[in-house]
Order: structure tokens, then C-alpha cells, then sequence
């Protein structure tokens, strides 16, 4: 009897823990940009805070198209230390290069369309996601992209280079080879293929090369 006493303990207290990670909110704070100009930043807000967790499947994912799995580790400023409930925004193109919207979707006064989504990093910084290979801007020459946007759990928020793929015809020699890339890392995926995933890994520093961040 005692035993089950303690066991059904640890489970109510497992939750109640896991319920206050997944609802810990970061817009409690003072939002604080930094970085410049974050045109659009605003629809990084729009995410329910007890949906949040550090896996995110985009809701174009079931859709035909290349699967991609990316995942990797968020580090605190000093580049070793995992970064906790830090909430990444993503948000990228369909096939057809274009933001487009879902007939069902109620939030078209953002400008991102409807993939996107919204991962908080776990005890260990990890976050991961799975989406489909973004499609180009139709009719000109700049390169697929996924654009991430950081938000801190003191409040601060900025916006990052975009993930980029190795194989594509339009990058240019500054998306191969940044100088100084926000958040120490070029975005530049190299995808390996995981079973039917292409699966690509990037790390990211907070607040490296982030410029007035404190």
C-alpha cells in the first residue's frame, strides 16, 4: 500500500512539474528586442504556451514534398552551457515558394502563412522539428530558406540567419560563408538522408553576434 502511496506521488508530481514547463510563459516578461529591426517579429507571440514542448511538427509535414527532420542544441551565452525554455520560431515558404494560407487559418494578420511553429528547448537545450523542404521565391534568385526567430525567457528576442541548404543553385558566397552569423552558426544544412527524413543539424549560441545584446 505504501509503495503504491509513493509511486502515485511521483506520478502527480511529474506532471504537475512537466505541466508548469510546458506553461511557463515568456510574454509574462517585458518583450525585449535586440539585434535591430525584426520586421514580422510580432507573429513570433502568437504561440499557446501549453502546447510547447522541444519537438514541433510543422503542419505542412504531412503533405507530399522532401521531409526534413532538423534538430540541434541551443547553448547560453558562454557556448557550452544547454539553454533551457528558449522558444524558436520558424516559419518558411511552401512548394511553391510562396506564404501561403489555409482556408481554415483565423491569424492572417501575421505575414508568414500558415508553416510555421514554435519549439521550447528542454533541460538539455534541444530542440527539433519536422517540416518539408521549402520551395523558392518564384520568379527570383534568392535561395530556399527557413527563418528562425529566438525568444529568451527574460524576454529578449531577435532574429536569425535562415537555415539554407548546401545542394541549392542560388545560394550566394555570404549565405556559404558568413563572417559573423547570428547565433555563431552559418545555417547552412547539409542533409543526410535518415530513412525517409533528410535530416539536418544546427547549433545555435545565444546572443553571438547579436549586435546591443547585454
Amino acid at each position: 500500500m505504501k509503495k503504491y502511496i509513493l509511486i502515485s506521488c511521483l506520478i502527480i508530481l511529474f506532471n504537475s512539474c512537466s505541466h508548469s514547463q510546458n506553461t511557463n510563459d515568456a510574454r509574462q516578461v517585458q518583450p525585449k528586442p535586440v539585434g535591430g529591426a525584426c520586421e514580422g517579429c510580432e507573429a513570433l507571440f502568437d504561440y499557446d504556451p501549453a502546447q510547447l514542448n522541444p519537438v514541433d511538427t510543422l503542419p505542412d509535414f504531412g503533405e507530399s514534398g522532401e521531409k526534413l527532420k532538423i534538430h540541434g542544441i541551443i547553448y547560453q551565452p558562454d557556448g557550452t552551457t544547454p539553454a533551457p525554455n528558449v522558444i524558436l520560431y520558424v516559419y518558411h515558404t511552401d512548394q511553391q515558394g510562396l506564404y501561403s494560407f489555409r482556408d481554415e487559418d483565423t491569424t492572417r494578420d501575421h505575414r508568414h502563412g500558415y508553416i510555421r511553429g514554435w519549439i521550447k528547448t528542454d533541460e538539455t537545450g534541444r530542440y527539433e522539428f519536422y517540416t518539408l523542404k521549402p520551395g523558392a521565391y518564384p520568379s527570383r534568385t534568392i535561395s530556399a530558406h527557413i527563418h528562425p526567430i529566438i525568444l529568451e525567457p527574460d524576454g529578449r528576442y531577435y532574429w536569425l540567419g535562415g537555415y539554407h541548404f548546401e545542394d541549392d543553385p542560388l545560394l550566394t558566397d555570404r549565405e556559404r560563408s558568413p563572417k559573423s552569423p547570428r547565433g555563431g552558426s552559418t545555417g547552412l544544412l547539409k542533409l543526410k538522408k535518415e530513412g525517409g527524413l533528410q535530416v539536418g543539424i544546427r547549433d545555435f549560441v545565444l546572443g553571438k553576434n547579436i549586435p546591443g545584446y547585454e
